[in-house]
């Protein structure tokens, strides 16, 4: 759980909602995610672009490593972590990035075009990524092909230029077939479709079966819902969430979880309609995490400095844990 004011991220015992750990993760941190042996975080240093930094935290021993520079790309927020990567946004950059732990850099670079992108979801394969762009009130989807980008052959060798020239895509004397192809991502191309949503489109989540992904728009209040099949928005709820922050599905995809304000509203996802609302912070409604076996919510409250526990069975706020001032973003480690 990280704190903002305080600069930390707390480890928390889950069992007793007690905080076992502080650790210090740089300025402004806003995501964090663990990788998948549960044994690292990663915290992206935020600052609306005045920052360029991840932060590293060795959940094992409790202590800070040294934080990933990312450079030009400014302003990371979202995070996720698939195939041994950890994917991010770089809202300055307009930008996606993969950074590889085991080279030690950032090993890809997507362009989005948009303004503010913010939060993002990796699909398990790395072969499809979703982002919402905050300001430009779009949702961008990524789909990864092997094959090359298309568009004509490359030129024949300019006249005069000898045996030994090599031109675009040309393979070399003795090579077998035509220009190599990189497996998997993130060589070969990606098929870029940007969709209209509505205003200040930030908080979303994938549908567990990866069909649907549900966007809540804090400027206007509504949820827009997205077929991932066929990349348009199907439905427009009248959801009365403005300043909605986050949404998550539930693992049994029955219920979305969307944090507003001093709210956390749960709808019914197959009928699309709200079943409960609950108030429980003055405001500020911030991350939400649900436990991986679906019993609890957890959910920050920047203005209150204390994360919700709400049982996802009786919809009914049974603990919170002190996570620091003006708390936010929220993982789950599990240890191999």
């Amino acid at each position: 759980m990280l704190s903002k004011h305080d600069h930390t991220l707390a480890i928390v015992d889950p069992s007793s909602l007690r905080v076992v750990a502080r650790v210090p993760v740089g300025d402004d941190p806003h995501e964090v995610v663990a990788s998948a042996d549960g044994r690292i975080a990663y915290v992206s240093n935020y600052g609306f672009g005045a920052f360029h930094t991840l932060a590293v935290v060795d959940l094992v021993a409790q202590r800070a490593e040294p934080p990933i520079d990312l450079g030009a790309l400014r302003g990371p927020h979202g995070l996720a972590f698939a195939q041994g990567k950890v994917w991010f946004t770089a809202e300055v950059a307009k930008a996606i990035g993969s950074y590889d732990p085991g080279l030690g850099k950032v090993n890809w670079i997507m362009g989005t075009g948009q303004n503010r992108t913010h939060m993002l979801y990796v699909f398990p394969d790395a072969q499809k990524i979703v982002t919402t762009n905050v300001n430009s009130a779009t949702v961008t989807v990524l789909e990864h092909s092997d094959g090359q980008a298309s568009g004509p052959p490359p030129p024949p060798p300019p006249p005069g230029s000898g045996p030994g020239w090599q031109g675009a895509g040309v393979p070399p004397p003795g090579a077998q077939g035509g220009p190599r192809r990189m497996p998997g991502p993130p060589g070969g191309d990606w098929n870029e479709t940007v969709i209209p949503v509505g205003g200040g489109a930030e908080g979303f989540d994938v549908s567990p079966d990866g069909k649907q992904a549900w966007v809540a728009n804090a400027w206007d209040g509504t949820i827009s819902v997205i077929d991932l099949a066929q990349k348009k928005v199907t439905a427009t709820l009248q959801a009365n969430v403005r300043g909605a922050n986050r949404l998550k599905f539930t693992p049994d995809e029955k219920r979305a979880l969307v944090s507003a304000g001093g709210e956390l509203v749960v709808f019914d996802v197959a009928t699309q309609k709200e079943l409960k609302r609950l108030r429980i912070g003055k405001g500020g409604g911030g991350g939400v995490l649900v436990q991986p076996d679906g019993a609890r919510v957890y959910v920050a409250y920047a203005e209150d400095g204390f994360v919700a526990v709400v049982d996802l069975k009786t919809l009914e706020v049974v603990g919170r844990v002190e996570a620091g001032a003006n708390p936010d973003g929220l993982a789950w480690a599990v240890r191999e």
